[in-house]
C-alpha cells in the first residue's frame, strides 16, 4: 500500500505539471518538448496507478464504489491527493 500511495502522489503531481506547466508552455510559448517529457512520465505513472489500484482492490477489500472513485480520481486535478487523505490515510 505504501508503494500505491507514492505512485498516487507522483501521478497527481505529474497531471498538475502537465496541465499547468507543460500545456501552457506548448500553446503559449510554442515549446512542445515539455509535453513530450512530462506527458510520457504521466502516462507511465497513470498506468502504474491503475495497475496498483487493481491489485490493491483485492488486497484491501475495496468495494466497487471505492475502487471506481479511486480510479476516477486519477483524471481529476488534485484527485489523487484527495484520495490519499480520504481513503489511504490509515494505510
Amino acid at each position: 500500500m505504501n508503494l500505491f500511495k507514492k505512485i498516487a502522489f507522483f501521478e497527481g503531481l505529474s497531471l498538475l505539471l502537465l496541465l499547468f506547466f507543460a500545456m501552457p508552455m506548448k500553446y503559449i510559448l510554442e515549446q512542445p518538448q515539455y509535453v513530450r517529457v512530462i506527458g510520457m512520465a504521466h502516462g507511465l505513472l497513470f498506468i502504474a496507478y491503475i495497475g496498483l489500484a487493481i491489485f490493491c482492490k483485492s488486497e484491501e477489500k475495496w468495494s466497487n464504489k471505492i475502487f471506481a472513485i479511486i480510479c476516477l480520481a486519477s483524471v481529476v486535478p488534485f484527485g489523487t491527493f484527495y484520495i490519499e487523505k480520504k481513503y489511504l490515510k490509515n494505510a
